[in-house]
């Protein structure tokens, strides 16, 4: 994505776009890395002129270094299932209320930390030298240079959410040795310059900065999201949903932990304070199910079922992996007793409800449990343009919903960039620029709260 940015302009152009496709092998599920890599400098080459580059990604996964900092393997995908039984291991030292004390991370099987505990045994893991979490290592390919991303670190479960540094105890309880890690760099950071075969592949003309920007997509959703004050709430939409606030102080509490809260880093001091849900994963995984019917045709079926007939727990651990996902609804319908959805309109319905009526938990939620009340809810990514989705959760939650911008961890990345060359203020003058140039879709909720909270309580009860 391009972007150009003055005090009055912002725009985002697509220049190219390539597939993420993991790559399962048989000692587990992969990344493919190098893919990813050659797909940053194809679309280097097809920018045609940077004054600064910026890198995001998804959390959580890194890789591997030895001493001369070539990398030792493919990156482990999340959803790869080294993970499982090892955070019962971890909290035998550490226990999970301490954990989640020190670090204000909510439980999630893939966490850094679990990761680590799992490939604390292999042979490429007491080679490495160095570990560098995806963007950071696709930022070091590009420059030579290596650093640590503060936003994306503080998703390893080894960052304390208060000092926003490493949280040395924790690390040291559980064995981690730090000094893996590159140092911390943070948003707005240079994080060096394109390096001479870089240039050359691409045909860029030097030097182009790389600036640290909030490489973890989240942060830079969230510094996208064009609110006004603090009484927004924000669901960021995509693979998943991440539903919450931004808050000023992590929420530390034992209620919070119960909730399964995560306190994450934002820009400029504040925090992420969310809970992780299922999202359009569901949907995704459908539709690669059902041989990628159309999309649009297929939402237009869905508003037609019923509302409401059968929901599932759009949170729950059991739709993470991959496959048979339409069939693994019905019987999560099934299970407790509501009518089995059999259609693909009618399994479309119970994943946009089931994810509207998440949405709403999460948001009243996290308003209680850092007495933080909300007027608005805004839902940036790939959701918005889901109109039903936006919809049913402005009648979920029983509050307006302001939909866009879609592209919302580009414009955070681009927007920190153009923050470090000066073109732009603070993080309320960033919004407002996105507020009056970028699109946005207002719904205003329907009906009333009270078979959403039916539909809740149907849910626990099954």
């Amino acid at each position: 994505m391009v972007g150009r940015v003055d005090p009055d302009r912002l725009e985002l152009t697509e220049v190219h776009r390539f597939p993420n496709r993991p790559v399962r092998v048989p000692e587990g599920l992969r990344w493919d890395v190098l893919s990813l890599y050659a797909g940053v400098l194809q679309g280097l080459r097809a920018a045609g002129r940077a004054d600064s580059v910026g890198i995001d990604s998804w959390a959580v996964d890194y890789g591997l270094l030895d001493a001369d900092g070539a990398l030792l393997g493919n990156p482990v995908h999340y959803r790869d299932g080294r993970t499982e039984g090892v955070a019962e291991k971890v909290w035998a030292t550490l226990p999970a209320d301490e954990l989640y004390a020190a670090t204000g991370l909510q439980y999630a099987p893939f966490n850094t930390l679990y990761q680590l505990t799992a490939a604390r045994s292999t042979a490429q893991f007491a080679a490495a030298k160095r570990l560098l979490l995806i963007p950071d290592l696709l930022a070091y390919w590009l420059t030579g240079e290596q650093g640590t991303e503060l936003t994306n670190a503080s998703t390893t479960q080894l960052i304390d959410p208060r000092t926003r540094e490493w949280s040395y105890d924790v690390a040291e309880r559980l064995g981690v040795d730090l000094g893996l890690f590159a140092p911390l760099r943070r948003p707005g950071d240079p994080a060096g310059v394109l390096r001479p075969e870089v240039l050359e592949e691409t045909g860029l003309t030097g030097p182009v900065p790389v600036t640290t920007v909030g490489s973890h997509d989240t942060a830079s959703a969230v510094a996208a999201v064009p609110a006004v004050g603090e009484r927004f709430a924000y669901i960021c939409t995509g693979t998943w949903s991440l539903a919450g606030l931004e808050l000023a102080a992590p929420v530390l509490t034992e209620e919070s932990r119960a909730a399964n809260f995560t306190n994450e880093l934002g820009l400029d001091g504040t925090v992420r304070y969310l809970r992780n849900i299922m999202g359009l994963w569901l949907l995704q995984e459908c539709v690669r199910a059902w041989g990628e019917p159309d999309l649009g045709a297929l939402l237009l079926e869905a508003a037609k079922v019923p509302a409401l007939r059968s929901v599932v727990d759009a949170g729950d651990a059991a739709f993470l992996a991959p496959g048979r996902m339409p069939e693994r609804i019905a019987e999560a319908c099934r299970a407790s007793g509501q009518p089995v959805p059999a259609t693909p309109a009618e399994i479309t319905r119970c994943i946009l409800d089931s994810l509207a009526l998440a949405h709403r938990k999460a948001v009243a939620d996290a308003q209680r449990l850092a007495d933080h009340p909300v007027d608005v809810v805004h839902i940036v990514g790939g959701g918005t343009r889901n109109a039903l989705l936006c919809q049913l959760t402005a009648d979920a939650c029983g509050l307006p919903v302001v939909a866009g911008p879609t592209e919302a961890a580009a414009l955070g990345n681009v927007l920190v960039q153009a923050r470090a060359h000066g073109l732009v203020g603070d993080l309320a003058g960033m919004r407002s620029l996105l507020t009056r140039t970028q699109p946005l879709t207002r719904y205003e909720p329907r009906g009333g709260t009270e078979r959403w909270r039916a539909a809740q309580a149907r849910l626990v009860a099954g």
